[in-house]
């Protein structure tokens, strides 16, 4: 057996093909943007705040020499109006990714094929009462990644990835008591970093992964298992 290396020469490279990071400017989504183009695809990063997505795609292009474009655009929200925070929530989560996937797995179906990889939590297999909405709309979207996985295949390949709590600039506010206890409770003991996350979607994108389809893979050092 031949073992694929890593690398735009190998089965886990990504060279000639095209990512799509929604999210990408920054935390797990920065990551996940740069382990592709690192991994050899050009990016194209999608954000709220164009300014964010250029700053990102400048950076990502001059470390790593891939063609790389900057975006605005709110997945979930498909014309300008008010929305309460549970609309927002799901706007966000579920019903954004779900109008996405659809106009995008259909392209790829009718072009040379991809792979959709949806960012979801492990909070959506154990939800807790204090993050409900989110739960229900993420466990929305690993109900999309079922869903779709027959849709367009083999051609088109829908996986899920199920980061739990990591270290980004939406955790950073949190106290040092909470974070400590957060890792405390996690097998690894350490919360998750965006890079955990990213080395997965990579995988996922491959063609080592060309046999993983319709996957929710927790990314959460075990924690969901110990609970």
């Amino acid at each position: 057996m031949i073992c694929p290396v890593m690398g735009p020469q190998g089965s886990f490279g990504l060279d000639g093909k095209v990512a799509l990071v929604t999210g990408g400017s920054r935390g797990i989504g920065r990551a996940i943007a740069e382990a592709f183009a690192m991994a050899g695809a050009d990016v194209v990063i999608a954000s709220r705040r164009v300014e964010s997505c250029e700053a990102a795609a400048t950076e990502i292009g001059a470390a790593t020499g891939r063609r790389t474009m900057a975006v605005a655009c709110h997945v979930g929200r498909w014309s300008e109006w008010s929305e309460d925070l549970y609309d927002k929530v799901h706007d966000v989560n579920a019903r954004g990714p779900f109008r996405l996937s659809v106009r995008i797995g259909e392209r790829m179906a009718a072009g040379d094929g991809g792979s959709i990889i949806n960012v979801s939590s492990v909070g959506s297999l154990r939800p807790s009462v204090t993050d409900l909405p989110y739960a229900m709309a993420k466990a929305a979207l690993n109900a999309l990644t079922v869903g779709l996985a027959g849709a367009w295949a083999p051609k088109v390949r829908v996986n899920a990835v199920l980061p739990s709590a990591s270290e980004t600039d939406l955790t950073s506010p949190w106290p040092a008591a909470t974070k400590a206890r957060i890792a405390e409770a996690n097998p690894m003991k350490r919360l998750g970093r965006p890079q955990d996350a990213a080395a997965l979607c990579v995988f996922l994108a491959s063609d080592a992964a060309g046999y993983i389809n319709g996957a929710q893979i927790p990314v959460d050092g075990g924690l969901y298992r110990t609970l």
